[in-house]
């Protein structure tokens, strides 16, 4: 059986995904950046391929299945999980008669599955590595055989095939079956949620805390199996990662005897056991999830501090989604804006330059909650004319401030996306990092959109653009786009002390 499930990978692999029959979401988009380390000069250079995975399908019966997975030491552990997730999870195991107890069931199982099932597709990998090392003469004693031009084969051979079974990942899932929220998470990924309350509010919040050597209850799990937690948490790693779950990694999860860190472990002390959070019910919410890999956290707060980057992040997707015509471009705009300020801080040469002399592959993936996103230059609640959004968020290295403000134009409560109420709730308690509250709040301004239809006449503040580019006049000057004769004209009103300004005031 086991052979049978390799070779039928293997096909798979050569020819096509288990996922190519199924639809993709089209109330998601995913923006991308490789990694990259800077020369002196400012200059960045990418170190290897991008190891990052995603994913964003709609299945049956009102379901849908979104994931971001971190890879590292190669992408081939990143890759296979987001295949074989979805097979595990869109193919018929899911249906609405599910109560959450199932849901929660099943997403554990299928990791698992996902789990096992990639280490039967190195079995051949390691059996071919245990003979090779057969040939090696211990502490390479036979000297003569150690530079003979076969020991450099097997050598070689044998760097290859460690690499090939050494890699990991790391992933963040999100679920949403009979309007629910579901959300998996193994390692040091992240899921934010966004949505827009009754009274004007933006309300973020972070679901789950990442399983890292700084966790308090992944500690606690470690030292109930004999690890030394203390010495965890002051190495911050474990076989160079973070992340205290994993998916695949075989030397740390079956020669964890053979790591210092992890010898007196009574069993498996890095698992790939999910932690599952939910179910949120999406009733008349509106708003967007973020899920979020490692690398594009890290950069964001190598550059301005951890203390708001949750703010941050928000606001960044806020602004360009009153700005962009689709949700690939909002993703990739945020993804490209973080990559921009991690540059920048570094060849600023201030006090976190020194965080930001490389970072990782970055991914995000934003999906809409009865977030109406047909015209980038509409609003979603009244479908009339919208200009880009001012959202503000600091850029200072730290801040005691626990909200930003939010100029964010949201949709209506009772607005349908694609034909489905997909709205999302937040879960009360939810711990987040640090001295953070639960529910950070970002509050939104009172400042009013006006519609096209509305603006009319002298009053109008904004003047309606047309779909074509505006055309210079015989100065070779285009109209202006905003229309401030109404602002000269209460100004001079206002200040008219009987004595004329030179030229007048106002643009010559």
């Amino acid at each position: 059986m086991a052979a049978q499930r390799r070779n039928l990978m293997q096909s798979r692999e050569q020819h096509q995904s288990w996922t190519d029959d199924l639809p993709l979401c089209q109330m998601c988009g995913v923006g991308t950046a490789p990694n990259c380390v800077y020369g002196p000069d400012g200059k960045g250079t990418q170190s290897h391929t991008n190891e990052d995975g995603h994913l964003g399908f709609r299945g049956e019966d009102g379901c849908f299945l979104y994931g971001v997975f971190n890879g590292y030491d190669g992408s081939r552990v990143a890759s296979f999980a987001s295949q074989c997730l979805t097979a595990e999870l869109l193919l018929g195991q899911l249906n609405s008669s599910h109560t959450d107890n199932d849901v929660r069931r099943i997403l554990t199982q299928a990791f698992d599955v996902v789990e096992k099932s990639y280490f039967e597709t190195i079995d051949d990998a390691l059996a071919e590595k245990a003979n090779l090392s057969n040939y090696l003469p211990p502490h390479n004693e036979n000297v003569s055989f150690h530079h003979s031009s076969q020991s450099q084969k097997v050598q070689d051979r044998l760097k290859e095939l460690e690499q090939e079974v050494s890699g990991g990942a790391t992933a963040v899932v999100a679920l949403i079956l009979n309007n629910k929220l579901y959300i998996a998470n193994v390692g040091t990924n992240r899921a934010l949620l966004c949505k827009s309350s009754s009274d004007g509010q933006n309300q973020v919040l972070q679901i789950g805390r990442p399983h890292s050597t700084d966790n308090e209850d992944e500690l606690q799990r470690l030292a109930a199996l004999g690890v030394d937690s203390a010495r965890v948490r002051q190495a911050g790693q474990i076989a160079g990662q973070s992340s205290t779950r994993r998916l695949g990694d075989y030397p740390v999860k079956f020669n964890y005897n053979e790591i210092d860190l992890l010898s007196a472990a009574k069993t498996r002390p890095v698992i790939a056991e999910p932690e599952i959070h939910g179910s949120q019910s999406l009733d008349s919410v509106t708003g967007f999830l973020l899920l979020m890999s490692e690398g594009l956290i890290n950069a964001l707060e190598s550059a301005h501090g951890p203390e708001q980057a949750n703010q941050e992040i928000v606001a960044m997707v806020a602004a360009e989604l009153a700005q962009q015509s689709s949700l690939e471009a909002t993703a990739q705009s945020v993804v490209d804006r973080i990559k921009r300020l991690h540059h920048d801080v570094y060849v600023s040469g201030r006090q976190r330059a020194a965080y930001c002399s490389r970072h990782e592959d970055m991914t995000l993936l934003i999906r809409t909650l009865n977030y109406t996103l047909a015209d980038g230059a509409h609003t979603p609640t009244q479908g009339g004319r919208i200009y880009p959004v001012s959202v503000p968020y600091s850029n200072s290295q730290s801040t005691s401030k626990t909200s930003v403000t939010l100029s964010l134009v949201m949709p209506s409560q009772g607005t349908l996306t694609n034909g489905t109420n997909t709205a999302s709730t937040l879960e009360e308690g939810t711990p987040t990092p640090g001295s953070q509250s639960p529910t950070a709040t970002l509050q939104s301004t009172n400042t009013q959109t006006q519609s096209s239809s509305s603006s009319s006449g002298d009053g109008s503040l904004f003047r309606q653009r047309g779909s074509q580019a505006a055309q210079p006049d015989e100065t070779g000057r285009v109209p202006p786009y905003v229309d401030f004769s109404q602002f000269y004209r209460l100004w001079g009103s206002d200040h008219s002390d009987g004595q004329s300004t030179q030229g007048g005031l106002g643009p010559q």
